[in-house]
């Protein structure tokens, strides 16, 4: 295209329609979205700069400062959140704490999508025995108490950070199982799926490059749902004391040993408790409403 005021007029005019559509868009977000949004994107940004701006290491002690005031109860800006028993700064444990648990919860969330959408796929594509087999697997996991189950096998195998991950991201896998099986059958019968295993594309390429693009919104909706399961899930282990042990932390972690001293000292837990209800109650926001934005059946 020829560079001319008349073709720059023109591109700046698109660009300018392009911007109002998007501020259009923005407009329409709800409050309350809008404000999770910020809130996640804040504890996103504390988790991956975590050591920078960490006033104190987590594990350093001060006991001569043992259970100081946070500011809002009449303490020093030494520590504004207060100290716990061992004088560490409960303000650079929350933001450690929150480093770790979202590093829990996302790699949890994304295995369990996996392996639920992959033996979702195995079972739409083979049928008969192989979808039966998958099929009574996933009533298997459901009816057994996760709970239950995790408590057991921390005990017999102890505790391990990959161990703890990979245990939570077994939670509600048959969820995507199920999901991913009934709309990968039914997409294989719209004529898009059709024509490409006619012309002879691979399994892989069928469900990897067309079926699941066209669900991919879906899977996303039920993994910003399972997000806050697992972040309550980690938090109940840690509680439990079979979580994140120490000298690591995270936020189930801070609760369990705040209890202790909450009394006396109820800054150490109530600040944890305070992020975990806040985060898991934005992440439940962001995707129903992401469910009723997708949902063409609520357009």
């Amino acid at each position: 295209m020829v560079d001319t005021p008349a073709t720059r007029t023109e591109t700046g005019g698109l660009r300018f329609l392009r911007l109002a559509t998007l501020l259009g868009g923005l407009s329409r977000v709800p409050v309350s979205i809008s404000i999770a949004v910020l809130w996640l994107v804040l504890m996103l940004a504390i988790a991956v700069s975590a050591d920078v701006i960490s006033p104190y290491r987590f594990t350093q002690m001060d006991l001569h400062n043992r259970l100081s005031l946070p500011v809002f109860m009449g303490g020093n800006w030494s520590h504004p959140l207060g100290t716990d028993e061992l004088g560490r700064d409960v303000l650079s444990r929350l933001i450690t704490s929150i480093r770790m648990s979202l590093l829990i919860a996302f790699g949890a969330t994304i295995i369990g999508a996996a392996v639920g959408v992959t033996l979702g796929f195995v079972a739409a594509h083979f049928r008969g025995l192989v979808e039966q087999a998958v099929l009574a697997l996933v009533d298997f996991s459901a009816a057994i108490p996760f709970l239950v189950l995790a408590l057991a096998i921390l005990a017999f195998f102890g505790n391990s950070l990959v161990l703890f991950v990979c245990l939570l991201g077994f939670h509600a896998w048959e969820r995507y199982a199920r999901i991913a099986r009934g709309l990968a059958i039914s997409g294989r019968m719209h004529g898009y799926a059709a024509a490409v295993h006619q012309l002879g594309a691979s399994p892989l390429r069928l469900y990897g490059r067309h079926i699941l693009p066209n669900i991919a919104s879906t899977l996303i909706v039920s993994m910003t749902l399972a997000f806050p399961e697992i972040i309550l899930l980690e938090s109940g282990l840690s509680f439990l004391g079979l979580g994140i042990q120490p000298p690591d932390t995270s936020l189930g972690n801070m609760v369990g040993f705040g209890r202790e001293y909450l009394s006396s000292a109820p800054w150490i837990m109530l600040a944890p408790a305070f992020v975990i209800t806040v985060t898991a109650l934005c992440v439940s926001l962001l995707g129903d409403w992401l469910r009723d934005k997708l949902d063409p059946t609520l357009s």
